[in-house]
């Protein structure tokens, strides 16, 4: 978190270089710098635009921590696709599920507020837009508080600590 998926830092965001040395990777997609989880990194341009082309649809599966209660509605909307500024989206596959056992603590915490309660969603969708998770959730009316992404493609995060990394 707080780190850009680039290797070049940029002002007070620092880069993938600082964790990661090994020459002539780039990254497969992009977190933003409020998101935590897996990043595919890659020296194979063929794979890197599969990756991140939605032609292709890889799936992309997130956990969702979200402020509110989602109700009905607000999956069903999820699961039929929603209309963005830049467009609908893509059809997602959505369960609420608990907290997921294997998540590490955030650094900082997420704000709590005793009136509003905070679930946990499993999203798996087949583009990546800028934020698309969090502009989908908050178009139901469920602002994300934490968002981690578990896999891409055929990729988890399974095994791996936060800031690790390991050859594919």
């Amino acid at each position: 978190m707080n780190v850009l998926s680039q290797f070049t830092p940029e002002g007070r965001w620092r880069g993938l270089a600082d964790w990661v040395d090994v020459p002539g990777v780039y990254a497969a997609g992009r977190l933003d710098r409020d998101s935590e989880g897996l990043l595919v990194l890659t020296d194979d341009g063929r794979l890197q635009a599969r990756i991140a082309s939605p032609r292709t649809a890889t799936p992309k599966v997130y956990f969702a921590q979200v402020e509110g209660a989602p109700d009905a509605g607000a999956v069903e909307a999820l699961r039929r696709g929603v209309a963005l500024k830049d467009g609908p989206t893509r059809p997602a596959e959505v369960e609420a599920v608990p907290e997921p056992d294997w998540l590490w603590p955030r650094d900082p915490p997420v704000r709590v507020r005793r009136s509003v309660p905070d679930h946990w969603l499993r999203l798996a969708i087949t583009e990546g837009r800028n934020r698309q998770v969090r502009r989908m959730c908050a178009h139901v009316g469920l602002p994300v508080l934490r968002l981690v992404r578990w896999s891409v493609g055929g990729w988890t995060l399974e095994g791996l600590a936060p800031g690790a990394w390991r050859a594919a």
